[in-house]
């Protein structure tokens, strides 16, 4: 059932939750009454951009799973939440849209953040890559591995 809606060009970022941990002890020490950090609000990301295609995949093999092949285009795709918008407010199909045009249009928009602030007044770096994160999420989907910590 799911299908990727790809545009050329888009790129995305993702953070494996250790580096956000690290992130948020970076931030409680750094916090003190007149530091540079307090009451700002920082990006943390791997700092890695890519297709979305190539994260989604990657989180599919690593719980054995078959990679989603089909893509629509983001014209289509807006063109069908907008459809499942209209039979959602018809009434004739109760809970939400399965796909809305802000969905739509989110999927096929980039979103990546500049970093620098958190590096500059936190000292934070991410720490594991993404692809060790995926590494790791296979790993905890096989039945004979230790919790990962």
């Amino acid at each position: 059932k799911l299908k990727l809606i790809k545009r050329a060009g888009t790129r995305i970022d993702a953070t494996y939750i250790d580096n956000v941990i690290d992130a948020h002890i970076a931030a409680f020490d750094s916090l003190s009454i007149g530091s540079t950090c307090s009451g700002k609000t920082y990006f943390i990301a791997n700092d890695e951009p890519m297709a979305p295609h190539q994260l989604i995949g990657g989180i599919l093999q690593a719980a054995g799973l078959d990679p989603v092949e089909p893509t629509i285009s983001p014209a289509t795709a807006w063109a069908l939440g907008a459809v499942l918008e209209w039979v959602h407010r018809t009434g004739f199909w109760s809970g939400e849209p399965l796909l809305t045009r802000f969905i739509a249009r989110q999927l096929a928009t980039s979103h990546w953040f500049d970093l620098s602030a958190a590096r500059r007044d936190l000292g934070w770096e991410p720490r594991i890559s993404t692809e060790q994160g995926l590494q790791r999420l296979a790993k905890s989907f096989s039945p004979t591995s230790e919790p990962v910590l």
